[in-house]
């Protein structure tokens, strides 16, 4: 005799349902099912116990006397359940670099919702750090809440580890702990980035299903492959043979011609595509540890200086040409490149950074990161230049200490490894280990909260939930040491009817009078944008509650000859696009099947956006067409 308990909770309400029996006789060999009705009362991760016990009882089971287990009378499982808020989330971050070693430094932070919000999904909090690097360094497994699914994507689970692993061994902070996680991390990236390699020595965003390798992502492995050697084995043959790969592309102008699909957007745009790109090539080989008298690195630095010749146009090509000729010690080409640099830099409220004309506005432009990160590189790679002092570089770090995500990187895969390369090179050049600071966080409902920062816990993440949203808080630093700090606010939003770059619509098809409820879901993908040809798309379906994908389903899918791959992972099914051409609509077909019976099924979010370009994007969700009457909803 069996008796199955379900206890109460304060994360949700539990009905039992109708006709359902709690207490029954479980023969050998056989199985029972229990049900109840569950109504979450919280989000998050909630957790549901269930006990089943066997009783002493008099009551026969059938003809024969229920017998008692000598051991294991009772046992316990929980299982933990995924509570989601719908529609889509949005993250602001308020960033701030304070340092008080002139006096207490002061700053009103307003948290503000949107008129439309989903209720019960705002959350914020705060975060303080003494050190630079403190953010990535928690999440060195995810930097960017995206997918990592192609060969480029998986290099930021690997190179952002070198820079921080260099940086904390030359400030002698480096832990076993964090020695052991990120090496483990470099060792996984390095395995997992052999899958895209091709046979002649170059890599590709999706290894052998793509007809050649590509001339970016062979050079940016190439010399992450080299900087990791100090901390992991590096067959050195995989570095040798991508140069040789990359020598066989050169030009008889030194130039190195672009082959392979180009997805990253900062080195397109017309005359300066090769030259972007040799110089990308150039100062890869310069951190190899190669020098100007390496026939290769000469042949291209002839290249460039042709280049720089020319009137300089492309701000993205002269911040990048800057660092190269800083790598490759020709200070007078330096001087140049950064004093025209100089002229052009955008600086309010004591930061300093450099726009891109086709910027569209909306949100952090990922090529501005990546472009303000080359100029602060190409001032810490060489001597000190008058007037350029680190002063002059604390301006630019002030900026990109503002654009972090909460998870320590930027905005896409590219933006997010060289800022983070540049600013561990300005940690190590700024760090001292003297000094101590204090944070007091202060909101107009009364709260306060405190936080200590000194040389034995720079690195530690001290982070706390802020209850009132929307809000007014005050922060006051006051000490000697620089302390970096974040307030995050996270909230849900209806999908925004907003098709500036993409639309997308959904087309829903139930087969619902049957025992396993399934759904056709067709999506269509238009780019209205100003580009003959987005980079690479990502389209994310998040699957509806209680639903899983039918697998089959996804054949038709992976053989589109758009379609590069199809992952699934934790409820979304992620589909990598190619890229898609102007005005031109692209339908991608999934089914999905009924698995748990959820009631007041929410809809589902479907979100497309530019990889290489996350503020181009559009959103959209689909639900259900069986009625509120059919089983699928009912149960």
């Amino acid at each position: 005799m069996v008796k199955v308990t379900l206890p109460e909770s304060d994360q949700f309400s539990a009905k039992t349902c109708d006709g359902c029996q709690y207490q029954v006789c479980l023969c050998a060999d056989e199985s029972r099912t229990f049900r109840w009705i569950i109504t979450p009362t919280a989000l998050g991760e909630v957790s549901v116990k269930v006990s089943a016990e066997a009783l002493k009882t008099e009551d026969l089971c059938g003809n024969e006397v229920a017998t008692l287990p000598e051991k294991g009378r009772i046992d316990t499982v929980i299982r933990p359940l995924l509570v989601e808020a719908e529609g889509t989330q949005q993250t602001l971050s308020h960033n701030a670099l304070l340092c008080p070693a002139e006096g207490p430094v002061e700053r009103d932070i307003s948290l503000k919702l949107p008129e439309v919000f989903v209720e019960g999904s705002p959350k914020a909090s705060i975060s303080v750090l003494g050190d630079l690097m403190g953010r990535a360094m928690k999440n060195l497994d995810s930097l960017l809440a995206m997918p990592y699914g192609c060969g480029e994507q998986n290099m930021v689970l690997f190179a952002p580890n070198i820079y921080i692993l260099t940086y904390l061994q030359s400030t002698r902070q480096l832990t076993p702990e964090v020695q052991d996680k990120a090496t483990h991390f470099l060792e996984s990236g390095y395995q997992r980035e052999l899958n895209y390699k091709h046979d002649d020595g170059s890599y590709s965003a999706f290894g052998k299903s793509d007809e050649s390798g590509n001339t970016w992502l062979t050079s940016f492995v190439m010399k992450s492959f080299g900087g990791a050697r100090p901390f992991i084995f590096v067959d050195p043959a995989h570095i040798a043979k991508a140069k040789s790969w990359l020598a066989g592309l050169q030009q008889p102008d030194g130039c190195i011609a672009s082959v392979g699909k180009l997805f990253h957007n900062g080195m397109k745009g017309g005359v300066s595509d090769n030259v972007s790109l040799t110089a990308y090539i150039t100062a890869a080989l310069l951190e190899l540890g190669l020098n100007t008298t390496d026939p290769m690195v000469d042949r291209c630095l002839a290249c460039l200086k042709t280049a720089v010749a020319a009137p300089l146009e492309n701000l993205y090509t002269t911040a990048l040409l800057s660092y190269t000729f800083s790598l490759a010690g020709d200070q007078d080409t330096r001087s140049k490149l950064i004093t025209h640099l100089h002229m052009k830099a955008k600086t309010t409220d004591g930061t300093r950074h450099w726009e891109r004309a086709e910027a569209s506005g909306k949100g952090l432009d990922s090529i501005e990161v990546e472009m303000t990160s080359y100029v602060l590189l190409a001032l810490l790679s060489g001597p000190a230049m008058e007037g350029f002092g680190l002063d002059y570089s604390s301006s630019i770090v002030r900026w990109l200490a503002q654009q972090q995500n909460p998870y320590g990187g930027f905005s896409s895969t590219q933006d997010t490894v060289v800022a983070l390369q540049a600013l561990a090179r300005y940690g190590a050049a700024t760090y001292s280990p003297e000094g101590a600071s204090t944070v007091v966080v202060t909101s107009t409902g009364g709260s306060r909260q405190e936080f200590k920062v000194d040389q034995h816990n720079r690195l530690l993440y001290q982070e706390s939930p802020l209850g009132e949203v929307p809000g007014d808080y005050k922060i006051r630093a006051e000490g000697k040491s620089c302390v970096f700090l974040q307030m995050a606010l996270r909230y849900n939003i209806p999908p925004p009817p907003d098709f500036s770059a993409f639309n997308v619509t959904t087309e829903v098809f139930g087969l619902c009078n049957i025992t396993k409820p399934s759904l056709i879901v067709t999506v269509n993908v238009r780019y209205n944008g100003r580009r003959k040809e987005t980079n690479m798309v990502i389209i994310n379906v998040k699957l509806l509650s209680g639903f899983i994908l039918d697998k089959s389903s996804l054949r038709p899918l992976q053989k589109s000859s758009t379609v590069k791959r199809v992952d699934e992972e934790d409820g979304h099914v992620i589909i990598y696009v190619d890229g898609l051409k102007q005005q031109e609509t692209q339908s991608y077909i999934l089914v999905i099947q009924e698995d748990l019976p959820v009631r007041n099924l929410k809809p589902a979010v479907v979100k497309v956006y530019d990889y290489y370009q996350t503020s181009d994007v559009a959103v959209s969700d689909y639900s259900s067409p069986c009625a509120e009457g059919d089983d699928i909803n009912e149960l």
